[in-house]
C-alpha cells in the first residue's frame, strides 16, 4: 500500500480550497445542512449544477435512460469517449450523504473522467434517503453494476469493469465491490474510492480537527439519521464494508482522501483493512484540500480537482488495459 504518511496533519490548507470554503459561506452552506432542509438543499444543488454545466466539456456522446431496479426503474446516464469503441466500463456513484446529489450534480466530473480515461462512464441515480433509507441505495447500486456487466454490447464495452464513487458514492462503490466478491457478482477489475464515507467514528482525529470544513459533526449525524432506520444497520457490512469479516476477495483498489476532510481517517482505516486482508490497494492523500474537492471543476475550480481526475483516469487506464 502506498501513501503519504502524515497526510494533512502538518499541511496548510491550499488557498483555492480556502476560497472554496468562503464561497460555500456566500451560498449559505456554512451552517447545518439539516437546518437548510433536504428539499431546499436539493434545489440549491440543482441550481449550482445547472450553472456549472451551461457549457460543459464535450464528450463523444451522452445518453440518458433507465434500467430495471429492485423497486422500479433506475435513472442512469452513459457518457461515451470521443473515439471508436469498445471501451472499458466505469460505473459511477455520486456523493451527497445519501440525501442529495444525482446525475446533474456530478455531470462535470463524469465528463472530465470520460475525456481523460477513454472509458465509458455509466452514472447511476440511486434512490435517496430519508424517503428511501438503507438498503435502497445499495440495492440500486448493485443492480446497476450487474446491469452494466450484463449489457456490455449496449455500452460498447470491452468487458473490463470498474467502479468509482465519491463520498457516499465511494461507500457504495466499496459495498458493491464487496457484494461482487461475496455473492457471485460481476467480475470486477478495479474500485477507485474518492474520500469514501466508510469507517468514520466520532473520536477520530480527522473528525475532531476538521469537522466544519464542508461537513460538520451535526451534518454527519444528520446523514446517518436520514440513511439508517436502525442503529443496527450501521454495523451491516453492506452499509459500511469496514464491518466485513474478510475483504480478501474484493477487487484491487485505490482509496483517495483529503487532508482537511473529517472523513479522512475513515478512508485511511479502510485502506489499512484492505491491505491487511491481502488486497492490492494504493492509498493516496491530497494533503491540502477539503472534502468534495475532486468535483470542484467548475465554480469554484480547483487545480487539485483536475489533478485528482487525472489520477483516477491514469489508474483506470492501467488497471483496465
Amino acid at each position: 500500500m502506498d501513501g503519504d504518511g502524515g497526510g494533512g496533519d502538518n499541511a496548510e490548507l491550499h488557498p483555492e480550497a480556502a476560497a472554496a470554503l468562503r464561497q460555500r459561506e456566500h451560498l449559505g452552506l456554512d451552517g447545518s445542512l439539516e437546518s437548510i432542509g433536504r428539499r431546499r438543499l436539493r434545489l440549491l444543488m440543482r441550481a449550482v449544477a445547472w450553472w456549472e454545466t451551461r457549457d460543459p466539456p464535450a464528450v463523444g456522446g451522452v445518453t440518458d435512460g433507465t434500467i430495471p431496479g429492485p423497486a422500479g426503474r433506475i435513472p442512469v446516464r452513459a457518457y461515451r469517449p470521443d473515439a471508436d469503441g469498445p471501451y472499458p466500463t466505469v460505473v459511477f456513484y455520486h456523493g451527497g450523504g445519501f440525501v442529495f446529489g444525482g446525475l446533474d450534480s456530478h455531470d462535470l466530473f463524469c465528463r472530465h473522467l470520460v475525456r481523460e480515461s477513454g472509458c465509458v462512464v455509466f452514472a447511476v441515480d440511486y434512490r435517496l434517503a430519508p424517503e428511501h433509507p438503507f438498503p435502497a441505495a445499495v440495492e440500486d447500486a448493485d443492480a446497476a453494476l450487474r446491469w452494466a456487466a450484463d449489457n456490455t454490447e449496449t455500452l460498447r464495452g470491452t468487458g473490463d469493469l470498474a467502479v468509482v464513487g465519491d463520498s457516499a458514492g465511494g461507500a457504495l462503490a466499496a459495498v458493491v465491490a464487496l457484494l461482487a466478491a461475496e455473492c457471485d457478482g460481476p467480475d470486477l477489475d478495479y474500485q477507485y474510492l474518492l474520500y469514501p464515507g466508510v469507517g468514520v467514528e466520532e473520536g477520530q482525529e480527522s473528525v475532531r480537527e476538521h469537522a466544519g470544513n464542508v461537513l460538520s459533526e451535526a451534518d454527519l449525524e444528520w446523514f446517518r439519521e436520514c440513511y439508517y432506520e436502525s442503529p443496527i444497520d450501521e454495523h451491516n457490512p453492506c452499509a459500511d464494508p469496514t464491518n466485513a469479516r474478510d475483504l480478501s476477495g474484493v477487487a484491487p483498489a485505490t482509496v483517495l482522501t483529503a487532508g482537511f476532510d473529517p472523513l479522512r481517517d475513515g478512508g485511511r482505516r479502510y485502506a489499512d483493512r484492505l491491505a491487511a486482508d491481502g488486497v492490492d490497494v494504493e492509498y493516496v492523500e491530497y494533503e491540502d484540500v477539503i472534502h468534495g474537492f475532486a468535483t470542484m471543476l467548475g465554480s469554484p475550480e480547483l487545480a487539485r480537482a483536475h489533478d485528482a481526475v487525472a489520477d483516477v483516469a491514469s489508474t483506470l487506464e492501467a488497471a483496465l488495459s
